[in-house]
């Protein structure tokens, strides 16, 4: 059963009259006539009941004619909807904070590129500052950012689950032994932190109204530098979870207690117009995590 004879019976069943219906498809009246015979004979049933120049569709007939209508308009949709995929293409550029929660955003991207193969996504490892600086200048379509994060100018849709906090230390570090790490146990110590607007600010929620006894020592932008500064021996890391694969390596990573946690966001300028390969991405990462998209506020 070919989509063309289908299309051959539908414009038969509007016109109710194959010479009509010929001239309607620009194909010969005999081209339709045989098109049709066939088709019954393939379905075992008579389609429609002749008599002279008039025809009428049979129960059977009519029964067909509402599932060819459905088989050709959900044809003509998939063709449109590929045809579409075929001619968006262009570039996402995402900035990035290093989180866990990235996985949602990688898993969206592979969902993307089956979807419209001529779409590239550029991901640059970053922090929330560079983040909003490249989000103002152009250069970024989206950022992922860890929280909190000042995003009275930004639009976002927060991302599923969240990182946990902690030190990571060389495992002959006489903190290497400790099930958690508590402000205590930073007096006196090394420490490198995050460079990110906020992570302070986090940090001092975390000790309270306690005065911090430790000295900072030196910040980082990508949490693998750090770790590469931990193994140096020039201090401590405080960082989150699932980062850094400490796996055969000489860090450990100790969790926080207090539990202190960050969540993380896909965000995007206020006003932006988006591309359309910008778009196609937004719009199956909030498919994939069942969100409507948040208004566009300007």
């Amino acid at each position: 059963m070919e989509l063309r004879v289908l299309r051959y019976f539908q414009a038969v069943v509007a016109e109710l009259n194959i010479s009509r219906a010929a001239a309607r498809l620009h194909v010969s009246q005999p081209t339709i006539s045989r098109q049709l015979k066939d088709l019954e004979d393939e379905l075992g049933v008579t389609l429609f009941e002749r008599n002279g120049r008039h025809i009428q569709l049979t129960s059977s007939g009519e029964y067909f004619a509402t599932q060819a209508n459905q088989i050709i308009a959900l044809a003509d949709k998939t063709l449109a909807n590929i045809n579409t995929a075929k001619q968006i293409s262009g570039t996402v550029e995402l900035g990035s904070a290093e989180a866990r929660s990235f996985l949602t955003i990688a898993q969206s991207i592979k969902k993307l590129q089956r979807h419209y193969p001529k779409i590239k996504t550029n991901v640059i490892s970053s922090n929330a500052n560079q983040i909003r600086t490249n989000l103002k200048s152009g250069n970024f379509d989206f950022g992922v950012v860890m929280e909190p994060t000042d995003k009275h100018d930004l639009n976002f849709i927060q991302l599923p689950g969240e990182s946990r906090w902690g030190l990571l230390v060389p495992r002959n570090s006489p903190l290497a032994d400790h099930d958690h790490i508590t402000l205590a146990d930073l007096e006196g110590q090394n420490i490198i932190t995050s460079a990110q607007h906020g992570t302070i600010n986090q940090l001092q929620e975390w000790y309270g109204e306690s005065t911090p006894k430790f000295k900072i020592v030196a910040t980082y932008n990508l949490l693998y530098n750090a770790s590469l500064l931990v193994s140096a021996g020039v201090g401590y890391a405080l960082g989150v979870d699932g980062i850094i694969n400490t796996n055969q390596t000489d860090l450990t990573f100790i969790p926080l207690a207090p539990r202190l946690t960050a969540s993380t966001s896909l965000v995007w300028l206020k006003g932006q117009r988006l591309s359309e390969a910008a778009h196609a991405f937004l719009t199956q990462l909030a498919d994939d995590l069942q969100q409507p998209l948040p208004a566009m506020h300007q």
